[in-house]
């Protein structure tokens, strides 16, 4: 190879690098590396190309080299003792950040190198502290692409994977999209894995780090790295629904920044609290942790620093909030072995605590993407040596010897109104089926006390179903989420603990009214909003328990248009739910539309927004009532 022809071979690397392409620009670099073309720009270069597309370890030689050469650039022997610090050569790494803190000239890595002096210390503590987790490769899932961020949804595991065809030329490898692999035991699955949906993988497209609602109908991910100019910073998070058998077109979440890489999606167990990762402006450190809550419609909105107790000047990423309200998450800020590592936070009394969840869960290398399947077990991804190659998932299993057990009762009783008082009285010898999922767990008929009780666990999300002749079939919905008493406050080996619910029936009688609550729409819109398909979805099952009534579907508004309009609007309104309802298996002859306009306001003189979307209401009256 020619002195030019290395000289062409920098350059083609420095125009990929400038595009993000860094698998291929060290492909070029290394043809003018072995010509020994300007060793210590070259030698930095690499370095910087595998730091960048996260494979920082491999960087350690190339920093190396480019010190020995007599590099001039001020970062080399900064990130050079990262490196070192992601190969487990802690003093090593430690001089290294001495010296920089010394020598460097950018202000914030020096910070950031004194930050690391601080916590190096700190390792061999974390090392030595005993822990009781059990882990497992799972081997039947990973491949040598990358396997990583799992997530639970029903009896799925979905998780992110490099597997697709088209090459993602930042990394060399496939990219990212989501799959899915159905679990049959603690550690393992069938072999079958398939792509999540075509609505959500494209082929040039990475997509990754999916979260779901607990009933496993809505979920957050992020999409990005397509290749434009924006390079990194092109990641946003995307929300899809299951509708009609089939996942959504993704739509754009309003909290991501453009400006900014937003990602590691993951929502609280009452699904009214969005929390991720995002780089924008305000950030601590590099990247920060972030949370958005639900308004009365269920957008997120109000986003917010998680605080400089969790953010650090490094980087603190995929989070995930276990039923007992513990945060977990990934970290290189805080103490850690490598590179990310796992943590848990922990608020008491006001004040948070945040500890490494030591070895074996992290190792050198990244360890992020926690989940739990119950209060022991589940699953994390981690690229340590000794797995099938880059990143892979691992089940862990906590085998605390001291571990107290907590015994979850739900108990229940059917009530009803009666005519004459219309005060609530106990309604006796009704059938109760308990399901999970759409499997029935257990079986009762009440006495004349009404009462029923079935054992619960963990995280598990329950339906109620009561049936008794002559009055409409009840469903209630009962879910564990967040409900689990944290290990710190119970006392005895053993505890029993009771959840109580009230499940009331109403007599079958036509002409009845129910109001459907949160069926609401937006100021002049008929469209279907993502709340109203949830109490929509409900009013499905309602008229599936009672397959002989019909029913008249009412729409309102509220006086904020002339009378013709709002008749007409609400008129549209009520056919867009009874579409809704007929789109997923009602019979269309068992539903009237009927749009009343402002002729039956609930807020006679509406002030605020609220007392208006009250009246932008729908209404279910029983027209019909067929023998069973």
């Amino acid at each position: 190879m020619s002195c030019n022809s290395a000289l062409q071979s920098f350059k083609k690397g420095e125009k990929r690098f400038k595009a993000g392409e860094y698998q291929v620009a060290i492909e070029n670099y290394e043809k003018a590396k072995a010509k020994n073309f300007a060793p210590a720009r070259v030698n930095s270069a690499i370095a910087a190309s595998y730091r960048l597309s996260n494979r920082i370890e491999k960087a350690a030689p190339y920093y190396q080299q480019a010190i020995a050469a007599g590099s001039k650039e001020d970062s080399v022997q900064f990130y050079y003792a990262y490196a070192l610090k992601s190969q487990g050569k802690y003093k090593e790494a430690a001089d290294q950040f001495e010296q920089y803190n010394k020598t460097g000239k950018n202000l914030k890595n020096k910070a950031l190198a004194r930050k690391e002096i601080e916590n190096l210390p700190k390792v061999q503590q974390i090392l030595d502290e005993k822990t009781f987790y059990e882990i497992e490769n799972l081997s039947l899932l990973n491949t040598t692409a990358s396997e990583y961020s799992p997530a639970l949804q029903n009896e799925n595991l979905i998780f992110s994977s490099s597997r697709k065809e088209k090459v993602y030329k930042a990394t060399g490898t496939g990219f990212d999209g989501l799959y899915t692999y159905t679990l049959k035991s603690d550690s393992a699955g069938s072999n079958e894995i398939k792509p999540f949906s075509d609505k959500i993988n494209l082929e040039n497209v990475n997509e990754a780090s999916p979260t779901f609602s607990k009933d496993g109908k809505t979920m957050i991910f992020a999409r990005g790295n397509t290749g434009k100019k924006k390079g990194s910073q092109d990641v946003d998070l995307y929300i899809s629904r299951f509708k009609d058998n089939q996942w959504t077109e993704p739509e754009l979440l309003s909290v991501s920044d453009p400006e900014a890489w937003d990602a590691c999606p993951a929502l609280s167990t009452d699904g009214k609290t969005l929390y991720f990762a995002s780089n924008r402006k305000n950030s601590l450190g590099g990247i920060d942790l972030y949370r958005a809550t639900a308004d009365g419609s269920g957008r997120f909105g109000r986003v917010t620093n998680m605080g400089a107790e969790i953010n650090t000047a490094g980087n603190e990423m995929f989070p995930y909030v276990s039923d007992d309200g513990r945060l977990f998450f990934s970290s290189d800020g805080h103490p850690g072995l490598g590179r990310l590592d796992l943590f848990v936070a922990n608020r008491k009394e006001g004040v948070i605590t945040v500890k490494n969840m030591g070895v074996p869960m992290n190792s050198t290398s990244d360890d992020f993407g926690i989940v739990f399947k119950d209060a022991l077990a589940g699953y994390f991804s981690s690229d340590r040596e000794g797995g099938k190659g880059n990143d892979d998932i691992y089940s862990f299993m906590d085998k605390t010897p001291d571990y107290k057990i907590v015994n979850y009762f739900l108990a229940g009783i059917t009530v009803t109104r009666d005519p004459q008082s219309k005060e609530e009285v106990i309604l006796g010898n009704t059938k109760i089926r308990f399901m999970e999922g759409n499997k029935i767990i257990g079986e009762t008929t009440t006495a004349e006390d009404g009462a029923f009780k079935f054992k619960v666990q963990e995280s598990k999300n329950y339906t109620i179903i009561a049936e008794k002749s002559t009055y409409f079939t009840r469903r209630e919905f009962f879910s564990m989420s967040g409900r689990t008493i944290p290990q710190e406050l119970l006392i005895k080996p053993v505890t029993d603990t009771t959840f109580n619910i009230k499940v009331p029936l109403d007599k079958e009688e036509v002409n009845k009214v129910f109001v459907v609550d949160n069926i609401y729409y937006d100021l002049d819109q008929d469209k279907i909003r993502a709340d109203a398909a949830e109490e929509l979805d409900k009013l499905v099952d309602f008229l599936k328990d009672n397959p002989t009534i019909k029913i008249e579907l009412g729409s309102h508004t509220d006086v904020r248009a002339a009378d013709a309009y709002n008749m007409d609007l609400s008129q549209r309104r009520a056919n867009s739910a009874v579409k809704y309802l007929i789109d997923n298996g009602i019979q269309a002859s068992r539903i009237t539309a009927k749009g009343y306009g402002e002729t039956r306001l609930i807020v006679q003189d509406a002030q605020t927004e609220e007392d208006h979307q009250r009246n932008r209401r729908t209404e279910i009256k029983i027209l019909e009532i067929g023998t069973r």
